[in-house]
């Protein structure tokens, strides 16, 4: 048994789908007892606001960041969003139109959203956003390495790119519709934080169905674990297709329940989304807002 299987073996954590649903209904049916204000407004300031369109321009690009630097006006009253997540081609564009403070820039990079191109591409391009500012990285975990159960290179692939980016924080996305099984998506988070992920990410969004619970909480019990045995703290994202107040809120109760009131911060828990900033804004002020 190789470093891999040995990782894998020894894990703990639930991975019958069954089990994973039944126990995710029971904290679904529960999470409106999370609903407040307070909760309203962390989500909103956990959120990576997102562009990644084919149509993306530097001016459209530009205008998107000018809508976030405009908000700490608009709205003093709530913290802003946690970060500005494009493609990694437009880093630098972030960064030189980015005023406010306490946003992050987030990048999609090494041959997003498929991981279909070579370790080196993978490593340059996210190093190169970072050079243009970046200071967030979120890449593929190679899906293909994934299911011939070529482990070795998959995790030198994610370590390789998180050497290259230094400080930034590298979150690995698992595309867990991709994955589908609860003892898929808990290899793949186990054999991603080892690897180096500073955070482990559902899904890109694009290819596959996005996010769900029962994956997060799968990877939510993973990180739990993970934490226990070594001391480190990865963080959670949740991405594709959250869109409505309450389906952040279920989101929220996962994390709540599994890791605990330590993950709900900017630091360890994000939701990636575009439209969700809209329905979190108009749930705050009771009113429909179109704001971004």
């Amino acid at each position: 048994m190789d470093k891999y299987q040995e990782v894998l073996a020894s894990s703990q954590v639930e991975s019958n789908d069954a089990n994973v649903a039944a126990a995710v209904e029971k904290i679904v049916a529960k999470a409106s007892e999370y609903a407040s204000a307070e909760v309203y407004q962390y989500l909103f300031s956990s959120i990576d606001l997102t562009t990644l369109s084919t149509t993306d321009t530097q001016s459209s690009v530009e205008a998107f960041v000018k809508r976030v630097n405009d908000f700490d006006n608009d709205y003093p009253q709530y913290k802003n969003v946690a970060a500005i997540c494009v493609y990694s081609n437009f880093a630098e564009v972030v960064s030189s139109t980015l005023e406010v403070t306490g946003v992050d820039i987030a990048v999609v990079a090494g041959g997003f959203p498929a991981s279909q191109t070579f370790t080196e591409i993978k490593v340059a391009e996210s190093a190169m956003a970072v050079a243009g500012g970046a200071n967030e990285v979120d890449t593929v975990m190679s899906l293909g390495y994934y299911l011939d159960k070529n482990y070795e290179e998959m995790c030198d692939e994610i370590a390789e790119i998180k050497d290259a980016i230094k400080d930034a924080k590298l979150k690995v996305i698992l595309e867990t519709g991709a994955l589908q099984k609860a003892e898929d998506i808990k290899n793949a988070s186990l054999l991603s934080m080892y690897s180096g992920a500073d955070f482990i990410k559902t899904s890109t969004g694009k290819i596959y169905p996005g996010a769900s619970l029962e994956a997060a909480w799968v990877m939510c019990q993973c990180i739990k674990e993970y934490y226990e045995k070594t001391g480190r703290k990865v963080g959670f994202k949740a991405a594709g297709g959250i869109r409505t107040t309450e389906e952040a809120l279920q989101y929220y109760a996962i994390v709540k329940e599994v890791l605990g009131d330590e993950w709900l911060t900017q630091e360890y828990f994000r939701i990636g989304a575009s439209s969700l900033a809209n329905s979190l804004l108009s749930t705050m002020e009771g009113t429909e807002v179109k704001y971004f």
